[in-house]
């Protein structure tokens, strides 16, 4: 008897699970007899657990696992990977423990059903919050293992096979889902058959009505078109058998997502999308793919500017072809792509072809590493971040890439369109991202937000104790650079505002005539503990960004006698460096810079804001006396500020030059300017200066009062 027949007596009646048929006859074609029985036991547990539950179709919920299990066997996957598809719904929807799989079936197993199931049984905040934490899950569960994705990808797409059954919301949603992520991921993983049928499916599901147009019309357009595809074909094969070339050539029609996308980007109508219809030609060896790309092009003219070489130069997912637009006959355009069958295996079943071939061969591993590099960048992204954002830069590096560039020594960097020099700088290393301070395009000195293009050598210039500055992250565009901007900026932010809860609480202190440093350590010990803080510095860090008080901090470290009284110190001003800059910031109503008379108002999750001592802001906040704290200006700030002038003026021709030459003069830079004319004969400019204290404020002063065309100058206020 036959594995299927022996499945039987778990249906009622005996009869026989819908597919399951099909797939132990895949599974015969490629793996031995005891791997085969092994996911029979598989099979026998899952049926089992699901037992009496249905899908939304009516079906009986087993048809569900044993499609993933065919989807995936299609694919010549492995046994573990088989068993983990028929048991990847037991955890999340029956009974059935990890714990039960892991005794029955091995770590390898259990470990890829965890990966798979989401987090239904955990309480989030929102249905966003659930959504991304059970995809960090999975993704971190791909590192461990990637067949935790190929498990996934055939869930997801059984489900949109029969998405039917969804109520409208839930199906746009879903779809909606599979195009922003999961589509993209079978894409990164070179898996075109899984990646087309889900871009198709979702989009039918997404904009059923645009599905129905396109759909409708490319049917009309096809009419004669179509018929000229065998009479290429046929030329093709002929002129390969001319040349003593072997291989194989078929005509093929572009899946209706790809149209709907070449029209939306390109604002284009259907007419107007060239490459609607292609052929493939698959060929024995590389030499024989650019010898084949001759003949074609000595059969059909080429269409100048649209051929690409990814054999030379691969794309990201390790996908390889020659990819050539041809007139075609009546001047139809006709892509042409020519590859090895070697190709064309990667290029169907990408990090899948891994398993389809013996240890030993160096095709699939190759596939491999270059996803294993993939997965080890997103590690790097979740560091320090929460769910929602990595989910957020996922999406982001899933796009595919477009820019080719150049390091000095030759080597290709594949990167997201509209990359930087510091996403180039990122994806040399982490460490050459973290230190650079200017680059080189070309040998040519260029700024380091400079976007970059195709062909382009890049030169990364770095800097002992150079560190990231905050404003990169609102340039970058990949997600690595992001991630790791942002880990190094709340790491240094912990850090100033841990440094800046230690004074302010020392400012308190000194109240009492203490300090930190002077306190018994049983006693900042216990009042962290009553606090309900594991550390001091966690502590010191809600103090540094405003959300706990200095003072009512203080009291809890004052010794059993010294509580109750009242203070008998006087606290000195707490001082500002003006390199605080993530915690402590200078408010834009009054502008302060160094030598004004400044006071400090405690805002939560911000830290201290700086505002001069005159600021008309000053009367509303009052009613929070115990937010406003003393501070003082260091004798050294190693910085520039911003001060802000508003300078009426007469308004003839070239005042403005004038007063930005006289600017100019002092040394002092010009952040920002905004003139508002008045009438004919008068304007307000209103200029933001980079200055480094009042003295240099007053110099800028002088000099613009100097000017003819000047009426009056004054800094604002609020």
């Amino acid at each position: 008897m036959d594995y299927a027949s022996s499945l039987l007596s778990f249906l009622p009646g005996g009869r026989r699970s819908p597919g399951i048929s099909q797939l132990i006859a895949k599974l015969e074609a490629y793996l031995p007899p005891e791997q085969v029985e092994r996911v029979q036991e598989a099979y026998e547990l899952a049926a089992e657990s699901h037992k009496g539950q249905k899908r939304l179709t009516g079906e009986a919920y087993i048809t569900h696992p044993v499609a993933v299990a065919g989807i995936l066997a299609d694919l010549h996957l492995d046994s573990q990977t088989i068993c983990a598809a028929l048991l990847h719904d037991v955890i999340e929807d029956t009974p059935t423990a990890k714990d039960d799989i892991l005794a029955r079936f091995g770590r390898e197993v259990a470990e890829l059903v965890d990966g798979v199931s989401k987090l239904d049984k955990v309480q989030f905040k929102s249905r966003k919050e659930a959504q991304a934490e059970s995809f960090r899950k999975m993704i971190l569960a791909m590192v461990r293992d990637i067949r935790v994705i190929m498990v996934k990808l055939a869930d997801r797409t059984h489900n949109m096979r029969t998405l039917g059954a969804m109520p409208p919301l839930k199906r746009r949603r879903i779809a909606l889902e599979t195009l922003d992520i999961y589509a993209p991921i079978a894409n990164r993983l070179g898996i075109h058959s899984i990646k087309l049928e889900l871009e198709d499916l979702g989009f039918r599901a997404l904009y059923p009505q645009r599905y129905k147009v396109l759909e409708r019309e490319l049917k009309r357009a096809r009419g004669n078109q179509k018929e000229f595809l065998p009479k290429i074909v046929a030329n093709i094969e002929q002129a390969l058998g001319k040349a003593g070339l072997k291989g194989g050539v078929d005509s093929r029609e572009k899946h209706l997502f790809s149209v709907y996308q070449k029209m939306r980007r390109k604002g284009v109508s259907l007419a107007e999308v060239i490459d609607v219809y292609g052929v493939r030609v698959v060929v024995d060896s590389v030499d024989a793919c650019y010898r084949a790309l001759g003949i074609v092009h000595g059969l059909y003219k080429p269409m100048p500017g649209r051929f690409k070489d990814y054999i030379a130069i691969p794309r990201i997912n390790g996908y390889q072809s020659l990819h050539t637009t041809l007139f075609g006959p009546n001047g139809v355009p006709l892509e042409v792509q020519i590859r090895t069958e070697e190709m064309h295996r990667l290029a169907e079943n990408g990090i899948a072809a891994h398993w389809q071939y013996k240890a030993g061969e160096d095709v699939g591993p190759s596939q491999h590493e270059r996803a294993r590099e993939w997965l080890k960048s997103l590690m790097q992204m979740q560091e320090g971040g929460n769910p929602e954002e990595f989910f957020e830069s996922v999406k982001v590096d899933l796009f595919p890439d477009k820019v080719y560039v150049f390091t000095p020594k030759g080597d290709i960097l594949r990167l997201p369109r509209g990359s930087t020099c510091v996403d180039f700088a990122y994806a040399v290393h982490t460490d050459v991202g973290r230190r650079c301070v200017a680059a080189k395009i070309d040998r040519r000195l260029v700024p380091l937000r400079t976007a970059l293009r195709n062909g382009q050598t890049v030169e990364i210039i770095t800097a002992k104790g150079a560190t990231p500055n905050p404003a990169w992250v609102n340039f970058v565009v990949t997600a690595k650079a992001r991630a790791s901007i942002r880990g190094y900026l709340k790491t240094m932010k912990r850090g100033e505002a841990v440094d800046l809860g230690r004074r302010l609480v020392n400012q308190a202190l000194a109240e009492f005539k203490l300090s930190l440093k002077a306190t018994d350590p049983a006693l900042v010990t216990a009042a962290v503990r009553d606090l309900g803080f594991k550390e001091a510095d966690d502590l010191f860090e809600r103090v540094g960004l405003g959300e706990r008080l200095a003072p009512l901090v203080a009291r809890h470290l004052l010794p059993a006698d010294r509580s109750s009284s009242a203070a008998d110190g006087k606290a000195a001003p707490l001082a500002i460096a003006g390199t605080e800059g993530l915690v402590v910031s200078y408010a834009r109503c009054c502008f302060p810079i160094p030598f004004d008379p400044i006071i400090a108002f405690l805002s939560t999750g911000r830290g201290i804001v700086i505002h001069r001592a005159s600021c008309g802001n000053l009367a509303s906040w009052h009613k929070q006396a115990d937010k406003w704290l003393p501070v003082s200006w260091q004798k050294n700030t190693d910085r520039t500020f911003t001060s802000e002038l508003k300078i009426e003026v007469q308004n003839r021709p070239g005042v403005l030059a004038a007063l930005a030459a006289g600017i100019a003069a002092t040394e002092t830079n010009i952040g920002h300017l905004a003139v508002v004319e008045h009438d004919p004969g008068s304007a307000t400019i209103t200029l933001e200066l980079q200055v480094r204290d009042r003295t240099q404020l007053a110099k800028v002063i002088r000099a613009i009062r100097s000017m003819p065309e000047v009426l009056s100058v004054q800094r604002t206020t609020a």
